[in-house]
């Protein structure tokens, strides 16, 4: 008797919602350290014409059986592979903290291997690769880390029970290891740059993201009213900004699905 065969792995699922096929255009949106892709729960669908990809690393929510990416040249090596079917039209991504460097290590792969670009890459509440890493949250040690943990769950409108909390601290620290190991030093972005700053961030002070401005030709900072975790419930501030940075294909209409005869 044949031994049976093993059944082949599932692909991973690097983004929570599968794209719209009939978008113009699409931003892919990648969580802060400790956070699953669902932590974009309050934003729209869509911002405009754009299409809302929200971007789910390994380690977390449905994908808390697998082992965590480590590094963020691991990370950007593997959605590179993924999203290449996903790159056929304009499109952005979007990070704050400790989820916008992962954009721009994505973005440099994708220049590597000759592949289409990111109209724009959104960073908010970050400091430029060469001037960090940077953070409070670097700083502490893992009963520290716990308490901060509590409070964003609180934030994201869960209930910080201790299981909740202790499962979620492993994704926080390796999340905050992968921040510590990307040191880049000064480089040059292949594309154009939206640096976000908010005006009540204790975290990231707006005056600290300046650096920016030697990373790419094309930088814009903006500083929009708000506290750290503002972005959260996606304020229409930041939406314009999207919009305005994106350019025309914001606005394209989306395609109109064939009717079956």
């Amino acid at each position: 008797m044949n031994s049976p065969q093993p059944r082949p792995k599932k692909p991973p699922r690097w983004l929570l919602r599968r794209p719209d096929p009939h978008a113009p255009a699409r931003i892919f949106m990648f969580p802060y350290s400790g956070c699953g892709a669902s932590m974009y729960q309050a934003w729209p669908h869509r911002i405009g014409a754009i299409d809302v990809c929200l971007i789910q690393p390994p380690a977390r929510q449905n994908r808390i059986a697998e082992p965590h990416y480590e590094t963020y040249d691991n990370m950007a090596r593997d959605l590179v592979e993924y999203l290449r079917p996903y790159l056929d039209r304009p499109f952005a991504f979007f990070g704050h903290c400790g989820g916008a460097l992962p954009g721009v290590e994505v973005t440099r792969q994708l220049a590597a291997a000759g592949l289409p670009l990111p109209e724009r890459i959104f960073v908010s509440g970050q400091v430029a690769p060469h001037d960090g890493p940077y953070g409070r949250l670097l700083e502490l040690d893992r009963n520290g880390l716990r308490t901060e943990l509590g409070h964003i769950i609180t934030r994201l409108g869960g209930e910080p029970s201790g299981p909740l909390i202790e499962m979620g601290l492993e994704v926080l620290v390796n999340d905050l290891e992968a921040n510590k190991r990307y040191s880049p030093g000064r480089i040059t972005i292949p594309a154009g740059i939206t640096a976000i700053g908010w005006s009540e961030d204790v975290e990231i002070p707006s005056k600290l993201m300046g650096g920016w401005q030697d990373t790419s030709a094309d930088c814009r900072f903006v500083e929009l009213n708000g506290n750290h975790f503002e972005f959260l419930s996606a304020p229409e501030a930041l939406l314009d900004e999207i919009r305005r940075d994106f350019g025309e294909a914001a606005e394209a209409p989306a395609e109109q699905e064939q009717a079956v005869g």
